[in-house]
């Protein structure tokens, strides 16, 4: 009989879950409580890569999870991703000499590109970037566009889409979970995936699962559409920034996105927008940049910063909660959907287990 899974949460890693458990012989029902989308996912700079990691372990998941997005994109060829590349210069001289040689032994392609190379890739970049990191393996998803379309080839094989719905708590019997409790009342499944992002924590509570989330906002600035400067991912000492498809740069409004720690915004978002904006200017000084739209989002880190993946509390039940979801999203789909089909845990996700945070007795 097919086993029947609630997916709590329609965003990026919620779809991908849910998708390869439809397309795997499961009965889905994605239960969101806003839109598909609507929180960190669909405000995401969109950044697929390793080259940002805590540890080598943590770098090793993340090139895995790479190698996963182009195993779905050859299923869906029409997804929004694009192969584009990154370019750095955050770092320089021995530092970047060591960043370089570290990627290279753990086997990550990277090149070093000197000023003469650079100039010819990126010709409207301001020219005193002298020494930089080509890191050609890395992407973009419009992330937003993504778990809308995986939401879609999940609808396609049968899954259900519930939106406007608010889970509210988990019921329980027998020491299984059995469904979860929505505003409008109850729904029944056989296993529960908690992809809910921040919301994750408060419905654990209740069970004694500890989910420590740090407070982490963030804030992606916009530009007007431009005519066409960029054509891969930009990361200098004080921002990150690309271009998307319709012309608008993207950036964050925090240098160094992926590791900032600031538990509040330091400014009002026009004030963050006009500081951005003023930033990218000095990168690309020929450009006329006006900012036109500034979005911002809780980012749903754990409280060590990692993955928070795998079963807790009563059997049936498991959560998928994390910070660079775009990077991770199609390695999570694959890897929660074998463990609750099959049972048989994986590897890849041992470091990562929400029991970690009882074991040092996190509240």
């Amino acid at each position: 009989m097919r086993q029947k899974v609630i997916v709590v949460g329609a965003g990026l890693i919620g779809a991908s879950i849910g998708l390869q458990l439809q397309r795997q012989g499961a009965d889905v029902t994605f239960v969101e409580a806003g839109l598909p989308a609507s929180a960190a996912s669909g405000r995401s700079f969109g950044w697929i890569n390793a080259g940002f990691y805590l540890d080598q372990t943590h770098h090793h998941l993340r090139a895995e999870a790479m190698a996963a997005w182009h195993r779905l994109h050859r299923m869906l060829p029409k997804l929004a991703l694009e192969w584009c590349g990154c370019l750095s210069w955050d770092i320089s001289g021995d530092e970047l000499e060591a960043r370089q040689g570290e990627l290279s032994q753990m086997g990550y392609p990277v090149e070093r590109w000197d000023r003469a190379r650079i100039a010819d890739a990126a010709p409207m970049l301001a020219s005193d970037v002298q020494d930089a990191l080509w890191l050609p393996g890395e992407g973009v998803a419009e992330a937003g566009v993504v778990t809308r379309q995986l939401l879609r080839a999940a609808q396609t094989e049968g899954a259900q889409l519930m939106t406007g719905t608010r889970v509210v708590g988990l019921s329980e019997t027998g020491g299984r979970v059995s469904g979860v409790t929505t505003q409008s009342g109850p729904l029944q499944a056989d296993n529960v995936i908690l992809a809910a992002g921040t919301g994750a924590r408060a419905l654990l509570a209740p069970l004694d699962v500890a989910l420590p989330m740090l407070t982490r906002p963030g804030a992606i600035m916009q530009s007007r559409p431009v005519a066409r400067v960029l054509d891969r991912v930009m990361v200098s000492p004080d921002l990150e920034f690309r271009q998307d498809g319709e012309g608008r740069i993207l950036a964050p409004t925090a240098g160094a996105h992926q590791s900032d720690d600031s538990d509040m915004l330091d400014a009002a978002p026009d004030e963050l927008a006009h500081d951005t904006m003023m930033r990218l200017q000095r990168w690309l000084p020929d450009v006329e940049i006006s900012w036109e739209r500034i979005t911002l989002a809780m980012r749903p880190v754990p409280g060590d910063g990692r993955p928070v993946v795998g079963p807790c509390g009563p059997a049936g039940l498991s959560v998928a909660v994390m910070h660079s979801g775009v990077t991770l999203g199609a390695l999570m789909g694959e890897l929660v959907a074998q463990e609750v089909l099959s049972g048989e845990a994986s590897d890849w996700l041992t470091p990562y287990r929400p029991q970690r945070f009882a074991a040092a007795g996190a509240n």
